[in-house]
């Protein structure tokens, strides 16, 4: 009983002194936390005057750390025979191979070309609708070819006319040379044993346009009459042609279509066919039906325009039975048939 007393008369103070210890302890802990964060704690040989704060840390970059792999690229700690792989190359030059320069500053003058012979000439201002039927150095035979087609060693590199020498003419080139091969070369004539031309008397009263016509025909002879004989004329439009025809027109390009000349017609920038000139009655289109001033448009049913499919109809000429050609002539349409026995 007496110390159940006593410690009711003295639970007063025990709750004061325990409240007082628990601010004391709490006031302590806020000042040194407050002097962690403030006051810098002196070391060896240091000292807290003025209570500076603590410098800031210094980057990696301040520290002059390194962040890339140039000192491991410097060593080659991985291949003792290559070396440091950061060395600049060598740079080696090599001379660029010497070319040969064309002289094309006179191509008219250039020397004929050795081997190639020429057949046919068609020249148009279209250099596309340019041809030429050429035999280069080992071919069997002749073949028509364009600006861009090889000829031997040789390449086709213009087709057109040669004033200088009076003939059209197809121009060569390779790396080495630039030369042209004439339809009338001098080689040729000399070797030709073909009589000149009877000159055909004019009648006293010529109408002017024949007259125009005539000057500006060619001196190519008359059709020979073993070919001419076998071109059966039945109507204006329709005609009996025999084989060996065929055969000796493919044969013989060069002399029976000297007469003609072939220019691809334009209209509104589109070619729509082919205009023929030169052509007399006693020639081979003439003996055929054609007029000077024609415009052929198709063969068989091959555009006329269209330079690969003229070349078609042509490849297909020996083998045809009969031939079907669609004209203008003075503005009309016209169309002729030809049956081939």
């Amino acid at each position: 009983m007496g110390v159940e007393r006593l410690a009711r008369r003295s639970f007063g103070f025990v709750v004061a002194a325990l409240l007082g210890l628990g601010i004391y302890f709490q006031a302590a802990g806020a000042v040194e936390l407050v002097a962690a964060k403030v006051l810098v704690v002196p070391g060896a040989g240091g000292t807290a005057e003025g209570k500076a704060r603590r410098p800031p840390r210094r980057s990696a970059a301040a520290r002059g750390a390194t962040t890339n792999g140039d000192a491991i690229l410097a060593r080659n700690p991985f291949d003792s025979v290559t070396g440091p792989l950061d060395r600049t190359p060598l740079e080696v030059s090599v001379p660029e191979p010497t070319k040969t320069t064309l002289d094309l500053s006179d191509p008219l003058t250039a020397p004929e070309c050795a081997d190639v012979v020429v057949n046919i000439v068609s020249e148009s201002p279209d250099p596309e609708w340019s041809l030429a039927q050429l035999k280069g150095p080992g071919d069997q035979e002749a073949a028509t070819r364009r600006a861009g087609d090889e000829v031997g060693k040789l390449k086709v590199a213009y087709i057109g006319y040669n004033s200088l020498k009076a003939s059209p003419a197809v121009w060569l080139v390779n790396d080495a040379q630039v030369c042209q091969a004439l339809l009338r070369s001098e080689k040729t004539a000399a070797a030709s044993s073909e009589p000149p031309p009877p000159p055909v008397a004019a009648p006293a009263e010529e109408p002017a346009p024949a007259r125009r016509s005539r000057r500006g025909a060619s001196s190519a002879p008359a059709l020979p009459a073993e070919i001419s004989e076998k071109i059966q004329k039945v109507s204006e439009t329709e005609f009996n042609v025999d084989r060996s025809v065929i055969d000796n027109v493919l044969e013989n390009q060069a002399q029976l279509m000297r007469s003609a000349r072939i220019v691809p017609e334009q209209k509104d920038g589109k070619t729509v066919g082919i205009r023929l000139f030169g052509i007399r009655q006693d020639t081979l289109l003439g003996t055929l039906g054609m007029q000077n001033g024609d415009r052929l448009e198709k063969i068989n049913g091959f555009d006329m325009a269209s330079p690969e499919k003229a070349l078609e109809a042509y490849a297909r000429l020996r083998t045809a039975t009969s031939l079907t050609v669609n004209l203008t002539r003075r503005g009309k349409p016209l169309t002729i048939e030809y049956q081939i026995k």
